[in-house]
């Protein structure tokens, strides 16, 4: 039972990361209004691949709830039935949420992909939240955040609706981001619960802090690095994609904090890494965070200085996803080892 459920966890923290991936290609490709509805894309639950399924044509069946385009606007059908010859106002009504009423073939699906994925994410939580009820005895805190994880994920979906429903408003987009992190943080949590008996780290109170503290300059860098994308996307659109020199021409000041930040993040790590070291404290995760934070640094060298590489602003956003991550359970490693030395 123990080893099943922590394969499950497992499943469940690999998926919501290929969910962060798939966001933060949606991102790149600027394809987060590729569906302009929720939860089905375009009214259907497979999305279209070509305009001509979204226009109006006599003799066509159409469901409820199914969308077109016509006169740059999104219409919904009322209810099923086949059109006639001529166009009959009263089978649809207008869309309200927004009026975005462009289609992207290459932009809806992968919109549409990130749903899916993020749909597989939900039910491999769900699973792991009733297989966790056999635990309940044992350790209900495995229980209690294994369906907290569940609670976790559908506000996520409610959040993802609504940045569709807000044409993609930064603030939402942030929080969207963080939500994800928690996730992340509570199976993270599950995942340490349910650990096998294995090498035992010491405690080191300044080290401890430190660790906390390093957690939460990396959640801040994530949250500015969120603003920063949000205005480059704005560039983007403004200047287009054949002036990615000029993105970061002018620059806003949370783009200089950002990368000041950079600097703060990698020292406190290093000075880490030296305490682990000394006191021989066995926490050897330290080491990837280095290595991601020296890999998170490149990529963002490689964006301002070589002008948005192919593929670098989502290997940005997933490398510090990751980092949280590994930062985190480092944390939860030197609870357990302070909680450990407390017993003693």
């Amino acid at each position: 039972m123990k080893l099943n459920l922590r394969s499950i966890a497992k499943a469940s923290l690999v998926l919501v990361y290929l969910v962060i991936i798939a966001g933060a290609v949606v991102r790149m490709t600027g394809s987060g209004m590729g569906c302009p509805d929720w939860p089905k894309c375009f009214g259907y639950y497979i999305p279209p691949t070509q305009e001509s399924q979204l226009l109006w044509e006599p003799g066509r069946d159409f469901k409820k709830g199914q969308v077109i385009i016509r006169e740059e606007r999104l219409l919904t059908a009322t209810r099923d039935f086949t059109t006639e010859n001529n166009f009959d106002p009263n089978n649809w009504e207008v869309y309200t949420r927004h009026d975005y009423a462009i289609f992207n073939a290459s932009h809806t699906w992968v919109e549409y992909i990130n749903r899916l994925l993020g749909a597989l994410a939900g039910l491999a939580t769900l699973l792991m939240a009733f297989w966790s009820l056999g635990w309940w005895k044992r350790n209900k805190q495995v229980t209690l955040l294994s369906w907290l994880t569940v609670f976790g994920m559908g506000f996520q979906a409610w959040l993802g609706a609504t940045v569709v429903y807000s044409v993609l408003a930064p603030v939402r987009i942030t929080l969207h981001m963080v939500m994800a992190l928690i996730i992340v943080a509570f199976i993270l949590r599950i995942l340490h619960l349910l650990k096998p008996p294995g090498a035992v780290q010491s405690y080191h109170k300044p080290f401890h802090y430190l660790l906390w503290a390093a957690l939460a300059l990396t959640l801040i860098q994530v949250i500015l690095g969120t603003q920063v994308r949000q205005f480059i996307d704005e560039q983007a659109k403004l200047l287009g994609d054949l002036a990615k020199n000029s993105w970061l021409e002018h620059p806003k000041l949370n783009f200089y904090v950002h990368r000041s930040f950079s600097i703060a993040v990698l020292a406190i790590n290093l000075y880490l890494f030296y305490l682990n070291r000394k006191f021989r404290l066995h926490f050897v995760k330290i080491k990837w965070v280095l290595i991601l934070l020296v890999l998170e640094i490149a990529s963002g060298m490689a964006m301002y200085y070589a002008d948005f590489p192919f593929g670098s602003q989502p290997i940005h956003l997933v490398l510090a996803s990751v980092l949280f991550g590994i930062q985190f359970y480092l944390v939860l490693e030197s609870i357990s080892a302070k909680k450990q030395r407390k017993s003693l």
